[in-house]
């Protein structure tokens, strides 16, 4: 499967705990796996008497990563953002609900986060090295910099009923901080439309649980701690009935002349971040929007990440790194989740 995701967000591994392997005890209990978005997925669901043999349900849940896939990869070179990408400045195309639905959550979470999310920022990634085509790591120039957040403008994206317009030139939009968990959701949807009342479905760290498992008990979810040599647990939560995403930094970088650069890049400056936060954890009813805001406070920070979840109500875990160890920090929405 060709990739949909890039260097602009960093898809964790997430430990599902007592979920890929204690539960596959369970005869009652039907287990899902394949392979999309340049990642892998992951499924978990109770039966009953209206969902398809598992074949079937295999199969409708390929297909329906195929459409997203179809929809939103930028490494298809006939998929919707595709075929947008290669228009010129003031054309249009028309595009599928699912799409706008999309970008208008981009859109959305990009002027609550004051830009910190913005689906136009491949050009300053693929600058500093990070991007699809891998160039050589190495701090650019500040003229460099400047010409290419000149490209990087998400008001350019223009919705107009059905139609995708571009409204500037050399525009490159890339849904990969977001469309992960918008194909979550949709799998999700085809559960719900069989009334299954358990289930877990995970896509490359991303995940949406509801309900509770075969045996009864509710599933839980460990985050790992964010080192770059070896992998750890760092919480384990119970989500309850929500959508789960990931974001962090501490596995993409270069160094040069003693200075660390790492993959996140603020699409408001053009620069990689700085700051120390070093994971952060949204719990959302909806995976699309947990993705999208995990990416936009991997950008803001700690303390503007948390001045946001307050006045969102958002739930979120931030793990900041400090000279020695981490510092955990919750938004008061998450606290509840937080398992002893």
């Amino acid at each position: 499967m060709v990739k949909l995701t890039s260097a602009f967000k960093l898809f964790f591994f997430i430990v599902v705990a007592s979920v890929l392997s204690g539960c596959s005890k369970h005869v009652d209990t039907v287990s899902l796996q394949g392979s999309t978005m340049g990642t892998t997925y992951h499924i978990k669901y109770v039966p009953n008497n209206k969902t398809p043999d598992i074949d079937t349900l295999h199969a409708e849940v390929e297909l329906t990563l195929e459409q997203v896939n179809d929809q939103m990869s930028t490494y298809r070179p006939d998929s919707e953002l595709s075929t947008y990408n290669r228009l010129k400045e003031g054309q249009g195309i028309k595009v599928s609900p699912d799409l706008l639905t999309v970008i208008k959550e981009a859109k959305k979470i990009n002027k609550i986060s004051d830009g910190a999310l913005d689906i136009t920022v491949g050009p300053l990634v693929n600058l500093w090295g990070f991007g699809p085509r891998k160039g050589q790591l190495e701090a650019p120039k500040t003229e460099q910099v400047a010409a290419a957040r000149k490209r990087v403008n998400i008001n350019g994206v223009v919705i107009n009923g059905e139609r995708l317009e571009k409204g500037s030139k050399d525009l490159y939009a890339d849904l990969s901080s977001i469309a992960k968990g918008f194909g979550v959701d949709k799998v999700s949807a085809i559960f719900e439309k069989y009334h299954v009342s358990g289930y877990l479905v995970e896509i490359g760290g991303e995940l949406r649980i509801k309900g509770k498992k075969a045996d009864g008990s509710g599933w839980k979810v460990a985050i790992e701690k964010p080192t770059s040599d070896e992998r750890k647990v760092q919480q384990v939560i119970a989500p309850g009935d929500m959508a789960m995403a990931t974001s962090g930094d501490y596995r993409n970088y270069f160094e040069e002349n003693g200075k660390r650069y790492n993959h996140i890049i603020d699409p408001r400056t053009g620069m990689p971040v700085q700051h120390r936060l070093a994971s952060v954890t949204v719990l959302n009813k909806e995976c699309m929007v947990a993705d999208g805001y995990a990416t936009a406070m991997i950008v803001l920070g700690v303390k503007d990440s948390l001045a946001l979840a307050k006045k969102q109500n958002l739930a979120i875990m931030l793990i900041e790194k400090q000279d020695n160890g981490f510092k955990v920090h919750y938004s008061d929405a998450f606290k509840k989740y937080v398992k002893e």
